[in-house]
Formats: C-alpha cells, structure tokens, sequence
C-alpha cells in the first residue's frame, strides 16, 4: 500500500484552517496538481458556517503529522 493511502486510518487535522476534525479516513485520492485528498467521516459532527457537516476534505498536509 502506498504511504499516502491512509482509509480506514484514523486521522485528526484541522478544516479550513479554523475547525480541528478527527476521525476515520473512507477515501484517499491523488487530485489536480499531484495533491492528495482525503474525505473523513468524522466522529462528531460539527458546524461550519450555519451547515452540519458528517464528512470533510482535508489535503495531506492539513492532517497532524500530513
């Protein structure tokens, strides 16, 4: 397995730069540029700008220790 594939790990980071997450990482994927991406199911849900979000996309290097 390649080290940037991280589903199924569990991973903290911080969303949008303001919002710090935790949880379980359901996809890794290469995008545009060569970055990596990955969508996280999050233990708790939580509320970005009047929205409740289950999920968010953080890019590698968002993630603690990315």
């Amino acid at each position: 397995m390649e080290d940037w594939i991280l589903e199924g790990q569990r991973i903290k980071g911080m969303y949008l730069e303001e919002f710090p997450v935790e949880g379980v990482v359901v996809e890794s994927r290469v995008t545009f540029g060569s970055g990596v991406k990955h969508t996280i199911a999050l233990d708790t849900p939580i509320e970005v700008y009047g929205s409740m979000r289950e999920t968010v996309n953080l890019y590698h290097w968002e993630t603690v220790g990315g």
